[in-house]
């Protein structure tokens, strides 16, 4: 399905330019989502950049309590003047740090103290820039809603789930390799 019809407003968080898309839907305290994060750029660098693009989705997941906050924070870091560059730190960083950002089986833990404003500014060190201004930007209260629409659009309802070329890819999996993955590109980059 095509994307929603609202122009997004932020810059794209891509890897890759080329004309296949690999739309890759995360949850940014998810463990697997992690696991899929850290083979996209090998996978690029395997597959080409100028024959791939993998574009970062969010899919928000409420029992990960933190995620919206977190999902936002992200977004906010790439509506700075740093733009993709710290929106990609702030992930790289909530992944290595997962557990400041999420709970003890979804429910207790050190982390129910927290506040929405020590999440935003630990994810801003993170990426190296304050976000506390970007949070509350238009453009990306509604990179957030745009996400969610494309996510349900598509049928989106777990982390990570993938679709190439616009269609939903059940066979792919953050549990196999990049051989695999570059297997199941392989039809669509036309090699």
């Amino acid at each position: 399905m095509a994307a929603p019809s609202s122009a997004y407003p932020l810059p794209r968080l891509a890897l890759g330019h080329g004309p296949v898309p690999l739309d890759a839907f995360l949850e940014p305290t998810c463990p697997f989502s992690k696991r899929a994060f850290e083979k996209f750029q090998p996978l690029v660098n395997a597959v080409g950049a100028d024959k791939l693009t993998v574009n970062i989705r969010f899919v928000s997941q409420p029992w990960h309590l933190f995620s919206p906050i977190v999902t936002k924070a992200i977004l906010a870091a790439s509506a700075t003047a740093a733009g993709p560059a710290a929106a990609f730190r702030a992930m790289e960083g909530i992944y290595e740090y997962r557990e400041n950002f999420e709970f003890d089986d979804h429910c207790r833990g050190p982390n129910m103290d927290r506040t929405p404003s020590q999440i935003v500014g630990e994810i801003g060190k993170l990426a190296g820039i304050d976000l506390t201004a970007a949070f509350c930007l238009e453009s990306v209260d509604r990179a957030i809603r745009w996400h969610a629409r494309y996510t349900r659009q598509n049928g989106i309802h777990s982390s990570p789930s993938f679709m190439i070329g616009g269609l939903f890819e059940a066979g792919m999996s953050s549990g196999q390799t990049i051989e695999e993955w570059t297997e199941l590109l392989r039809p669509h980059l036309g090699a």
